[in-house]
């Protein structure tokens, strides 16, 4: 069976990672079986990177990679009746959330504002961790946003970047149903991702007051958390 590791969960989302949480929907939406193995230390991830699967032996790393890889090993067909602009407003959605992933983190480890609560957050539900292990974490993360450029950013000017990004969301994500129609396909999931790491975390960031004034995004989060919640 294939085993799927990414980050710990928190405030009852299965990945506090939206690329983790991203694969755990994509799996449960497309009915594959697998194991969810949480883990803290992404040193022995592919590339030094979570979320990974191994399946069969062959471990794959990327979350587009594993979706591709399980689209086509196990013949799934969540995304098989897609039209070309629709695949192509996938691919797009999905390098926007690459983009809004640096916001989102930047919020919870650079924002001294809301730092701290997620900081306590994390402790009081996951024990195995403490303020020293975040504090590394938090100055890892700091190289991180620097040289990726996000870090070099004002907090106002970061936050301009993901909120432009969630209005773009607004405008595609329908206020019923999914993005492409009746049934969920990989973007919902990956926009899943992103979203439920937002609405429900009581941190009030500007990303998190967004989410929470437009209706259809928190509707289409719940339709999604619901779906894949389910045992």
């Amino acid at each position: 069976m294939l085993t799927l590791y990414s980050y710990p969960e928190l405030f009852g989302v299965a990945d506090n990672n939206g690329y983790g949480l991203k694969v755990y929907a994509f799996l449960k939406l497309a009915g594959v079986p697998f194991v969810h193995e949480h883990v803290f230390d992404a040193s022995a991830a592919p590339r030094g990177q979570l979320p990974y699967v191994v399946d069969d032996g062959e471990t794959i790393g990327d979350s587009e990679t594993i979706i591709a890889h399980a689209i086509a090993k196990y013949h799934l067909t969540i995304d098989a009746a897609l039209l070309p602009s629709e695949r192509r407003t996938n691919h797009f959605v999905t390098r926007m959330l690459d983009d809004l992933y640096w916001v989102m983190s930047y919020s919870r480890w650079k924002d001294e504002r809301y730092y701290p609560a997620f900081r306590d957050a994390f402790i009081a539900q996951q024990p195995q961790l403490d303020a020293a292990g975040l504090e590394k974490a938090k100055a890892y993360n700091a190289q991180r946003y620097h040289f990726q450029g996000i870090g070099r950013y004002t907090p106002e000017q970061a936050y301009a970047r993901g909120l432009a990004d969630l209005q773009v969301l607004a405008e595609i994500v329908p206020a019923q149903g999914f993005v492409h129609g009746e049934a969920p396909t990989s973007v919902d999931a990956g926009i899943y991702g992103f979203l439920a790491n937002i609405y429900f975390f009581p941190i009030p960031t500007p990303l998190k007051a967004f989410v929470d004034a437009h209706a259809n995004l928190v509707a289409h989060c719940e339709r999604i958390h619901a779906a894949v919640s389910k045992s």
